[in-house]
């Protein structure tokens, strides 16, 4: 071959295959050049154009399309039905195949037929000239209905509308002019046929929220959810299924569906397009026995199964067949495979029987869930059109994939994926715990393997898992454009979407972070045993990482402009500081149990603590449910999360046990221990103490360098030399010889006329010493008060490993001791003092 042919083909084909790796590029511009297009100028006008017998779901995208550009620009734009002479600028909409205006522009070979015809769901957006006396337009054009609507949120989106304006509180930045840049731009097909989301376990948040907006989960509340999922390019729903039967709770919503160009399904273990509920209502309003057992009612579910098949007839959808346990349980020990295959095949007869068409013309899955998986494992027959759809673990690790060795199922394959999930060994409701880098990797592993007719993904509530839903929705479209080295720049790129690019490498930052930190264990899982307080001081480090990062966020809060601080809140501040509390509430729990073990009082200002956190954790609560947004989300964040004691959750978030340790109880059993050749003692953690009817030790919280300090009072008072005002440390030691114990003390001078403050110090039953530590002073400033404390030292020697007692007496009034520094070998030089040692 010529090299500069060889050359040309070699870069022909690089860029071919770089456009299939990547996203739409970016076509949008805000400033003026040769090489663009107007879109809006200031005040000009501006019209979108589509054919009359346009499509009702495409003609909603193009309404919400005018809508966005009233949010951008300030300005909505014409609808025009018929073409003109206009000089002003012309968006031309409409599919291919329809005898619409697309198929005129391909006539005049303004559009290239071979990009859009034979193709599923995939648009072009171009600029085009001299069409019907018109100077210059913009195309839309989608390859079939989908595809169209794709094309009109793709404009939506490079205009500034974030699929997440009304779910997140997304703001929209006005710009006064657009301009398109002029080429031809497109998406091509989507990799995985069917993409959806299953609403699950949308009890109490997102069945509150919905009750309290729309009234419940009818025709409303589910036109948000499906223009959501058209935003991300998706097209297919599991329907909320807790109590609730998607059909039957409003009779608009399969309509609805249908018209925005939603294909809908049913859950796993909900057959032939009928909810669960459903049955319960079926079986109440005909008066028939609940028996969900083939083998000894088949008559009745062969009646309710058509009667599901009949209803939604004209709709489209993904049917799912088989069979499980009423209420999604194991259908019984005596199930047995050839009872699953005589299922299905009677459901495909009633599928045949109500469409009119061979079974295989409607679309059925296969859910092999759970117990339905080990009956395929054994041998279990499918159907060669049906889709054979593989599941997770519930917690995000595939379980099966297809055998690439062996001949692959005709049908194909599909995989049905876990943001959320109820049951073993614990619920996980509340918050997102799914980083993208683990979604990808098992996502990856099973587009490799072949799965791409479904994928379908446990949401839960849809908030807050907004960002892993944008992620997997990006994925399933075009799972090759994703590879290790550029997830962090994803995250960045949606963050920018959503917030600017002036904060996106922040926001992604901690967005990443939250992710992997509640992957290390859920927020449900979590608890005061979970991390170790002995061991590389390991909970504390935790505490600490979810600390800095919720300190990180609500910095940016407070820098954030006002519009963005809703959207920020829901998508980053709560996630990040909810989930901080709550390593914090556990970590001053497990403190709590820990001090309370060693009648430490310190157990209390930990359970204080505690509490306090819980309180925050309410006040968070109420925060997004009642403020944010106007207190457009009630109810969203109702999902309780503390007090687990099994794997269901608990009816209300429940204080864990604290225990509160007296001042009695905290004088016994009080031994410091020696480690790492030192004991530190601070001075209100002693043993004992002596009083006299006259003077009493007083501690003086946040006193000082370190904790607090331990003096007496009144401070106008000395004891009489008969008087032993002291008090007591025990400590056991496992060194012997001399030390050196150090008394850090507040640096108080020798007010008595220059007599100085004394005290004694010794160890058991040794002799005192006695020890002036001030009263050679006399008004020089240097180290007690650049250092703000007087270190006094003395010498002690100790015969004998063993539990010791150092007594301190004080002889005059004045003197405030903060820490005491026992040396056997290992004090190392500090500023504060060695922190203080186990007891």
């Amino acid at each position: 071959m010529n090299p500069l042919f060889k050359s040309i083909f070699v870069l022909m084909f690089t860029l071919s295959f770089s456009l299939k790796a990547q996203s739409v590029q970016s076509f949008i511009a805000t400033e003026k050049s040769s090489d663009v297009s107007v879109i809006k100028e200031k005040s000009g006008k501006f019209s979108l154009f589509m054919d009359q017998s346009m499509d009702k779901g495409i003609l909603r995208a193009v309404h919400n399309l005018q809508s966005d550009f009233l949010k951008v620009t300030g300005d909505s734009p014409n609808i025009l039905n018929q073409m003109s002479n206009t000089q002003n600028p012309l968006i031309i909409i409409g599919t291919v195949g329809t005898n619409s205006m697309i198929d005129d522009l391909i006539r005049q070979k303004k559009i290239n037929e071979k990009d859009l015809k034979g193709k599923k769901e995939k648009f072009i957006i171009q600029n085009i000239k001299d069409v019907n006396g018109i100077q210059e337009a913009i195309v839309i054009a989608g390859s079939d209905k989908r595809g169209t609507i794709y094309g009109i949120y793709e404009f939506s989106r490079q205009i500034g509308v974030s699929p997440w304006y009304y779910w997140a509180d997304v703001p929209v930045q006005k710009k006064e002019n657009l301009y398109f840049k002029k080429g031809i731009y497109t998406d091509n097909e989507p990799a995985v046929e069917y993409r959806g989301i299953f609403l699950n376990d949308e009890e109490p948040s997102l069945g509150g929220w919905a009750r309290a907006t729309f009234a419940g989960f009818n025709a409303q509340f589910y036109e948000k959810v499906f223009e959501l999922i058209l935003r991300l390019k998706g097209n297919y729903l599991w329907p909320a299924m807790w109590g609730k039967a998607f059909y039957d709770d409003d009779s608009q919503n399969g309509t609805l569906a249908d018209e925005m160009g939603i294909v809908m399904g049913t859950s796993h273990h909900e057959p032939m397009a009928l909810a669960q509920t459903d049955w319960h209502r079926y079986i109440k309003k005909n008066n028939l026995p609940n028996i969900w057992d083939y083998t000894k009612n088949k008559k009745v579910l062969q009646e309710f199964w058509k009667s599901g098949m009949v209803r939604s007839k004209n709709w489209e959808k993904l049917v799912t067949v088989g069979m499980r346990g009423d209420g999604d349980e194991a259908m019984g020990e005596k199930t047995n495979i050839s009872l699953l295959e005589n299922i299905v095949k009677d459901q495909r007869k009633i599928i045949k029987e109500v469409s009119g068409k061979k079974e295989e013309k409607t679309p059925q899955i296969w859910a092999l869930y759970k117990e339905v998986q080990d009956y395929y494992d054994e041998g279990m027959r499918v159907p060669d059109d049906v889709i054979l759809l593989f599941c997770d673990d519930n917690w995000g690790n595939v379980r099966k994939l297809p055998d690439l060795s062996k001949p692959l199922h005709k049908g194909g394959y599909g995989m049905y994926y876990h943001f959320d999930y109820v049951g073993g060994p614990r619920n996980s409701k509340w918050i997102n715990i799914s980083p993208i880098q683990r979604v990808w990797e098992q996502m990856n592993l099973t587009y490799e393997h072949g799965v791409d007719k479904v994928w379908v993904v446990n949401v839960g509530d849809l908030k807050p898992m907004e960002f892993p839903i944008s992620f997997i929705m990006e994925m399933a479209w075009n799972p090759k454009q994703f590879n290790s080295d550029n997830l962090v720049k994803y995250t960045e790129n949606w963050a920018a979407e959503q917030f600017g690019l002036k904060y996106s490498k922040e926001i992604a930052r901690m967005i990443n972070l939250y992710a992997k930190y509640n992957r290390r264990v859920t927020p449900e899982t979590l608890s005061s045993k979970t991390y170790s307080l002995e061991n590389y001081n390991e909970f504390e480090t935790v505490r600490n990482d979810y600390q800095k990062l919720a300190l990180d966020a609500n910095r940016l809060y407070n820098e954030i402009p006002k519009e963005y601080k809703d959207a920020y809140f829901q998508l980053v501040l709560y996630p990040i500081d909810a989930c901080s509390n709550l390593y914090e509430m556990y970590f001053n729990i497990a403190k709590n149990q820990q001090s309370a073990l060693k009648k430490d009082i310190k157990a209390n200002d930990f359970a204080d603590k505690a509490k306090q956190n819980f309180e925050y954790d309410a006040f968070l609560q109420n925060k997004y449910n009642n403020e944010i947004a106007g207190g457009k989300w009630k109810h969203m964040m109702d999902q309780t999360r503390i007090g687990y004691d099994n794997w269901q959750q608990p009816e209300k978030n429940t204080m864990p046990k604290l225990t509160y340790i007296s001042k009695e109880e905290s004088v016994k059993n009080k031994v410091f221990k020696e480690k790492n050749g030192f004991i530190s003692i601070e001075a209100e953690h002693f043993s004992r103490q002596n009083n006299s009817d006259n003077i009493h030790w007083q501690i003086i919280p946040d006193f000082g360098k370190t904790l607090s300090g331990l003096t007496t009072f009144p401070q106008n008072i000395s004891p009489k030399e008969t008087e032993s005002i002291s008090v007591e440390y025990d400590v056991e030691l496992t060194s012997t010889g001399e030390f050196e114990v150090q008394l850090l003390l507040a640096p108080t001078l020798n007010f008595n006329s220059n007599k100085g403050l004394r005290y004694e110090i010794s160890f058991d039953n040794e002799k005192p010493q006695r020890i002036n530590f001030n009263g050679n002073y006399r008004g020089e400033l240097g180290e007690w008060q650049s250092e703000h404390i007087i270190k006094s030292v003395t010498k002690h020697r100790i015969s004998t490993p063993g539990k010791h007692t150092l007594h301190f007496r004080i002889l005059d009034a004045g003197i405030v001791l903060e820490k005491i520094l026992i040396g056997t070998g290992g004090l190392k030089p500090s500023y504060l003092g060695a922190p203080e040692s186990e007891f």
